[in-house]
């Protein structure tokens, strides 16, 4: 039973994640009238689908991860609504869309949780706990922001890095509903900040990308900028396998 409990806070902790994410990516498609043609959550074999005018929903096996699949993403589409139509302002604007809700709903249920906790311990008004709850936050993401820099000058090993099996563990360790929203809003934050990191293809990579063809005020070569994004993912993919060896090493 424990088992099951635990894997049903996992599922829903990270599917939710990735959920608000990748909403966050169609809801400015939506706004800026770019085209979605696929909208899924989950990988591997579907298991639920609805096709709409423009849209095909899908819900997919594997619960982490999902995507926002756009007209003219890949390649690019003269079709009106296509992504590569969009103005670079619209097109940065989806691309960072995800992550900012990811640190928005992060903040938000961080500081509720902190709000709500500190005034029924201390008794406190709330001008008070808001305050409180308002500088507890901006620790907490100060601190996100200085292990970030300490990682990358090499102050901290990515030994110390923690991916979705050393998550799990820490799901699995949780009790009560106060310490899965602290959780859950700390890796939400992470998350965002992580995704906006300038590294194809994290969505601030692909921010990058369109930064430097503003300022080129052209495009980058499709070839080159595929180039890029393949050798980007070969080594996200690369470093991932090594946080996950690191998670199991740690657990055995």
């Amino acid at each position: 039973m424990g088992f099951i409990i635990t894997a049903i806070k996992i599922i829903f902790l990270l599917g939710f994640l990735i959920i608000i994410h990748e909403g966050g990516h169609f809801l400015a498609c939506r706004l800026c009238k770019v085209k979605v043609n696929e909208f899924a959550i989950g990988f591997g074999p579907k298991i639920w689908s609805k096709k709409t005018k423009e849209t095909n929903y899908e819900l997919r096996l594997i619960p982490f991860g999902g995507f926002v699949s756009m007209e003219g993403e890949e390649e690019h589409s003269n079709i009106e609504g296509s992504f590569s139509k969009a103005s670079r302002p619209k097109r940065f604007a989806i691309i960072c869309a995800g992550a900012l809700v990811n640190i928005i709903f992060g903040i938000l249920a961080y500081m509720i949780l902190i709000f709500v906790i500190y005034m029924n311990t201390n008794q406190s008004g709330i001008l008070e706990s808001v305050s409180y709850a308002a500088n507890s936050t901006q620790t907490l993401i100060s601190s996100m922001f200085e292990g970030i820099i300490m990682l990358f000058t090499g102050k901290v090993s990515l030994n110390d890095m923690v991916g979705p099996v050393g998550i799990s563990q820490m799901v699995s360790q949780t009790s009560g509903i106060s310490q899965f929203i602290y959780l859950l809003s700390v890796i939400s934050i992470s998350l965002g900040i992580t995704n906006l990191l300038p590294f194809v293809p994290l969505d601030g990579g692909k921010a990058v990308l369109i930064i430097i063809e503003a300022i080129r005020n052209k495009p980058l070569k499709q070839e080159t900028e595929l180039k890029i994004q393949s050798i980007g993912f070969l080594v996200l993919i690369i470093f991932s396998v090594f946080v996950a060896y690191n998670d199991i090493v740690r657990l055995v």
